[in-house]
């Protein structure tokens, strides 16, 4: 699944960036720290947007295409900052196989928004996730780490409507 990198405009401060140089600086020469560095560097600005990707690839010295790689192939990184109503939808096998896949769908349709972005005023964000653990409950959601169980896309509407202004 192609995550965003466009959908929500970057707001990095000096003090963050100042965080991050000290992060990349503990690792320099350390042999397998981009994943420390990538991970401290999520903690710092709460996502990997392109231009803090850009800073760890000047100061490492690794290839832009690496890091990128590295942060769309682990679902850990989000490239996007998290919306105040951050939905998640599990495609795990349980969940899929259930339907999971068209609930996602629905869910992005309704709202207009990609799968793996926040919308532009930082309202939603939508993402698909592992298996959540509750395979019992197959298919699952969670709304701010609420889980919806036992759906079916007509129940997208409902749920969405708690969210709405």
């Amino acid at each position: 699944m192609k995550k965003n990198l466009t959908t929500v405009e970057f707001h990095g401060t000096k003090e963050q960036e100042e965080k991050l140089l000290a992060v990349i600086a503990e690792y320099k020469g350390v042999k397998g720290s981009m994943m420390p560095i990538l991970q401290k560097a999520q903690d710092i600005y709460g996502y990997l947007p392109i231009e803090v990707q850009r800073i760890i690839a000047r100061e490492t010295g690794a290839p832009i295409e690496e890091i990128y790689g590295i942060t769309t192939f682990y679902s850990q990184f989000k490239l996007n900052p998290t919306g105040q109503v951050a939905i998640s939808v599990c495609l795990g096998t349980a969940c899929y196989v259930k339907g999971s896949g068209d609930i996602l769908d629905e869910i992005s349709s309704q709202l207009g928004l990609p799968v793996g972005s926040t919308t532009k005023d930082g309202k939603y964000s939508l993402d698909a996730t592992r298996c959540i653990g509750a395979c019992g409950l197959a298919p699952v959601l969670t709304v701010n780490g609420e889980v919806y169980g036992r759906l079916k896309t007509d129940d997208v509407k409902t749920i969405l409507a708690k969210y709405r202004d």
